[in-house]
């Protein structure tokens, strides 16, 4: 097979592809003279909320902003718990953080890595305020089942949706069943722009004003302050979102074909664990992650497929707890056991896939993986 370098990312390939779309955007933008909260930052949250079928979106400078930003509007403060699992990106533990709240990490499911259920009614308390749920490599994690739990305590519902756009569960869509969705718009996301931002949508009228303010320096009006920050998603961003959200749906099915490519051509491969997507959910592979059945291995498969020429990568494989100076005095806890969330951490390997990617380099990266020797 001629292929010697599988890269990660198709990021280059994916502007070639739409260029003349995304640069009709940018020339748009510059032309108007409007770059910081104009009009192609209107017509992208525009486009976003009717797309999300959300009432109201309000795009921001990053992922990390977005949740905490929505949690500030919630009124979440010091002293409030919120719940999360331990496998995620660090930024979502740190946004509660910002806020000044509590973070109590609990473990994953055992096979979709997705906030175990059970754990999660275990480590509510009366202070608990507030459930962020993230929506991993791209599954919708259970919320249904959430949602219950969060009335039943009387509960915010924050859905972490950095690595998830496009997804769905069995009957349950996106922002249907939480009072606020945040994401990332990071390059490397599913929808990413050349550089970093992210977005909240909401049905919340309350959180979508609060929001709008909070990041403007408290503004809703020339010259009138309030407390805020400055946290906006600026128009020039807006513009490249805008040219790719047209295509998302056709590329995350693109997305979904290339990982049943891996699926068949890596089934009965006995060292590792492949993904699982639950019946019913639409799961748009964010990322593409197996697990090795030996912790010993992944290392060294990970070394293997470098070696090789597949540019695979871990993540998350320093779990929130296993971070250098956890726990950080009060703003910490664990409650229960992390025996899944520290096996995913010492076992994950991420393999190539992206729209762009050819089958003929998902083809060599699955005859790599299999040429793995213990």
């Amino acid at each position: 097979m001629a292929v010697s370098k599988v890269s990660f990312y198709g990021h280059v390939r994916q502007y070639t592809n739409i260029k003349s779309e995304i640069d009709a955007n940018i020339q748009k933008v510059l032309m108007s003279g409007e770059y910081v909260t104009g009009p192609m930052l209107k017509q992208f949250e525009a486009e976003l909320a009717k797309y999300a079928g959300t009432k109201y979106a309000i795009g921001v400078a990053n992922g990390t902003d977005a949740l905490w930003l929505a949690m500030m509007a919630l009124g979440l403060k010091a002293g409030d718990e919120i719940i999360t699992n331990a496998n995620t990106f660090f930024a979502t533990a740190e946004a509660g953080w910002i806020t000044g709240c509590k973070v109590v990490l609990v473990d994953c499911d055992e096979k979709t890595r997705c906030i175990d259920i059970a754990k999660l009614k275990a480590a509510i308390t009366p202070k608990t305020k507030a459930i962020v749920p993230v929506h991993l490599y791209g599954q919708c994690a259970p919320m249904r089942e959430i949602r219950k739990i969060a009335d039943e305590h009387k509960l915010f519902v924050i859905e972490d949706n950095a690595q998830a756009i496009d997804a769905h569960g069995d009957n349950f869509k996106i922002g249907e069943l939480s009072d606020a969705v945040c994401t990332s718009f990071i390059i490397q996301k599913n929808l990413g722009t050349f550089g970093d931002s992210g977005a909240v949508y909401t049905n919340n009228p309350d959180i979508d004003a609060k929001i709008r303010k909070l990041r403007n320096h408290g503004s809703a009006k020339r010259n009138c302050h309030s407390f805020g920050f400055n946290s906006r998603l600026d128009d020039l961003h807006a513009g490249i979102l805008s040219a790719k959200l047209k295509h998302i749906t056709a590329w995350t099915d693109t997305r979904r074909a290339k990982a049943k490519r891996y699926t068949e051509g890596l089934k009965g491969v006995d060292f590792i664990t492949l993904p699982t997507e639950l019946p019913g959910y639409r799961h748009v592979y964010h990322l593409y992650v197996v697990e090795t059945k030996d912790t010993a291995d992944r290392d060294k498969l990970l070394k293997h497929l470098n070696d090789h020429g597949v540019d695979a990568k871990t993540h998350y494989s320093i779990a929130i707890h296993q971070q250098e100076g956890y726990p950080w005095g009060k703003d910490a806890e664990i409650r229960g056991t992390l025996a899944n969330v520290e096996k995913n951490a010492a076992s994950c390997v991420s393999l190539p896939l992206y729209p762009e990617i050819t089958d003929e380099e998902v083809d060599y990266t699955i005859q790599m993986v299999k040429s793995y020797k213990k």
